[in-house]
């Protein structure tokens, strides 16, 4: 009843004309930054910071939130539609996102992606109120467990192989090589960096999937005759009674898992977002129809990115944690405006921490309301000219990978991609398994290290923690289900004859 009490009075703060203005124009802008391919919600949070300065402290980080959630609304956008994540944890429905367009159903795919959006959104609020005196598990998470969690993570790449495992393990290989650039996380000395100050920081995220999702794309598009994907079946741009019951079941267990990895502090939302697609292809009874237009490829990851920026707030109100890049921008903002996240945040500035949240439930309404409607005019971006539309994608592109950085090398490094990207195209080679590993061997390393330098080098330190053994036993089972089917597989022709 404390908890109810206390959002009761968060609604309160949130409902006032003023914070309901600042709610709605983060809303706005945050579909704007997910809709404009390269910016993303950490370089378009960045970047509109200083629109809060003159604000009061909790309308600015309403507004602030409202762009980062919003941003998870609009990034599927230019997924569907043209094959360019909007941003990072959007990629992944580019897969089958972009398939239900050329099919004709592009409104089908963004109207089922606005609904489990605004579901797993909802939840995601729903438990960060129910979890929010519970947090005290996160302490539990050390460099060991946070290890075995990325193992764990890195099995996922036997979900993401496509036709060809060993091209699969190639491309999570360029990944964990690309994240080894820039500083030794134990020793601080530089690595692969070869003289060039531009990398001791390492290759940015941002410039690396927007080449090898965006640019290659283009590349690949410019090579023929642009067709413009609308044709009859657009007429309906509302999911099928068929395509709700099929969104169902993954809008369900993209809600749970985002929420889950939210909690965890360090997990990113286009983890996230890849962890519901690879479970939504594990559970699926035609594993091998995926990449081709399904639609629980677009329902689960969507569902999951959004309970996953909403969950996200929870080790940074309670343990002053941020959980993502876009997070830790937003603990800045708290910093700014004199408020310090962490365990006395609720006791110190109930009005802020509960407005917030309460704000993130009218947010929720709020973008279902202004996407839903709006599905036809995004699927008419589709009748634009190729020719116009190169030239203004590509200049999103450019522009979000100078955002990221401010830094004029970080589009060079998005260029250069285009063309790994493009070549790793044409040789049927899988995208999504490098972005795994580019986004999880960082983090596999750096609590590696950590957990020996505890040990003093011994390895049974991951067999002391109960958490940590779960989760490996977990990966390990990962790995054995291919074989088991391949088991099964074998066993087929011998009891047919």
């Amino acid at each position: 009843m404390e908890y109810l009490n206390d959002l009761m009075m968060g609604f309160s703060v949130a409902l006032t004309p003023q914070n309901l203005m600042f709610a709605f124009i983060g809303c706005v802008m945050g579909t704007l930054v997910g809709v404009l391919p390269g910016l993303g919600p950490s370089a378009g949070t960045a970047l509109l910071i200083p629109l809060t300065f003159t604000l009061p402290p909790t309308g600015a980080i309403i507004m602030l939130a409202a762009i980062y959630y919003g941003s998870q609304y609009g990034g599927t956008i230019t997924s569907v539609l043209i094959n360019v994540p909007g941003e990072a944890s959007s990629a992944i429905t580019c897969i089958d996102g972009y398939q239900m367009a050329q099919q004709g159903r592009a409104g089908a795919a963004l109207a089922i992606s606005a609904i489990g959006s605004f579901i797993g959104g909802t939840i995601g609020v729903m438990g960060l109120v129910a979890a929010a005196p519970l947090t005290e598990f996160a302490l539990e998470f050390g460099p060991v467990e946070f290890f075995a969690l990325m193992v764990l993570g890195m099995t996922l790449v036997s979900g993401l192989a496509g036709s060809s495992m060993i091209k699969a393990l190639i491309s999570a290989t360029l990944g964990l090589l690309l994240g080894t650039v820039g500083m030794d996380p134990a020793q601080g000395v530089p690595r692969f960096t070869f003289g060039s100050m531009e990398l001791m920081e390492g290759i940015g995220f941002i410039p690396v999937i927007m080449g090898l999702f965006g640019v290659s794309e283009v590349l690949t598009n410019a090579e023929e005759e642009w067709k413009p994907i609308v044709t009859a079946k657009m007429s309906s741009l509302w999911p099928t009674m068929q395509d709700l019951k099929e969104s169902f079941g993954p809008i369900c267990r993209g809600s749970v898992i985002g929420f889950v990895l939210g909690l965890i502090p360090g997990m990113t939302g286009s983890a996230c977002s890849f962890s519901a697609y690879v479970a939504e292809k594990k559970l699926s009874k035609h594993p091998e129809k995926f990449g081709t237009g399904m639609i629980a490829g677009v329902a689960g990851p969507e569902t999951a990115n959004n309970a996953h920026a909403n969950a996200s707030y929870i080790p940074l109100f309670t343990l002053g944690i941020p959980g993502s890049a876009t997070v830790a921008i937003l603990m800045g903002a708290f910093m700014m405006n004199g408020l310090t996240p962490g365990p006395f945040l609720f006791k110190e500035h109930p009005d802020v921490v509960w407005g917030v949240i309460a704000s993130m439930y009218i947010g929720n309404v709020m973008l279902l309301i202004l996407n839903l409607p709006l599905v036809g005019i995004w699927v008419k971006i589709l009748k634009i000219p190729y020719s116009v539309l190169f030239a203004v994608i590509m200049g999103f592109m450019m522009l979000g990978a100078y955002a990221s950085e401010n830094s004029s090398f970080d589009i060079l490094s998005m260029l250069l991609f285009g063309v790994v990207g493009y070549l790793m195209r044409k040789l049927d080679f899988p995208l999504a398994p490098a972005v795994l590993t580019l986004i999880l061997g960082p983090l596999m390393e750096k609590n590696l290290r950590r957990s020996l330098e505890m040990s003093q080098g011994d390895f049974h330190i991951f067999l002391e923690s109960p958490i940590a053994v779960g989760l490996l036993i977990a990966a390990i089972i990962v790995l054995l289900l291919p074989m088991l089917r391949l088991l099964k597989y074998l066993k087929r022709p011998a009891a047919d004859a």
